[in-house]
């Protein structure tokens, strides 16, 4: 089957809903903290275009890299775009924006969810926001913007680990 513009996409419309998902859940955690034993491993792709990390980092992980959020994070904001946040890699606090449509995986060990995304591609060409498959208007601009969680005045510290010590063989 051909697609073209007469062809509805819902792979499409899928993955941004399931990416929507992510931008909630990172919501939530900016405005309450992590509740529980929740924490979070997400993988990006270090070139995706609006992806800001320091350079040293995009040249030790070339292609994609995995940060954790659980104890020690700073700054943690998200918007309709993109979510930041300030973690510590070798006691240096560094400030990583990433867009949402850069995220290819989303975990939660402690509750045993996990999303894998493929990337937008030209849908992240044509609109860089989520909101458009939300069923309620957004009158208040970005979401998020100038909270903080609960965890911002904990020390932070970074760890980039592989995903595969978490899968059962």
């Amino acid at each position: 089957m051909k697609i073209d513009d007469t062809t509805l996409r819902y792979d499409k419309m899928v993955e941004s809903a399931l990416r929507g998902v992510v931008r909630q859940a990172i919501t939530e955690v900016q405005s309450r903290g992590l509740p529980g034993e929740h924490h979070f491993y997400i993988t990006f792709m270090t070139d995706f275009p609006g992806v800001q990390i320091p350079d040293y980092l995009r040249e030790r992980y070339p292609g994609d890299m995995t940060i954790v959020l659980q104890y020690q994070f700073e700054n943690l904001t998200v918007d309709d775009v993109s979510m930041g946040v300030t973690l510590s890699f070798n006691n240096i606090p560094e400030r990583l924006i990433v867009p949402l449509a850069a995220i290819t995986i989303f975990a939660d060990p402690s509750v045993n969810f996990a999303l894998q995304f493929q990337p937008l591609g030209d849908m992240a060409d044509s609109d860089d926001s989520l909101s458009q498959f939300d069923d309620t208007p957004d009158d208040d601009g970005p979401k998020g913007k100038g909270k903080k969680s609960k965890s911002d005045t904990t020390a932070a510290t970074g760890e980039v680990i592989s995903l595969d010590k978490f899968r059962k063989k």
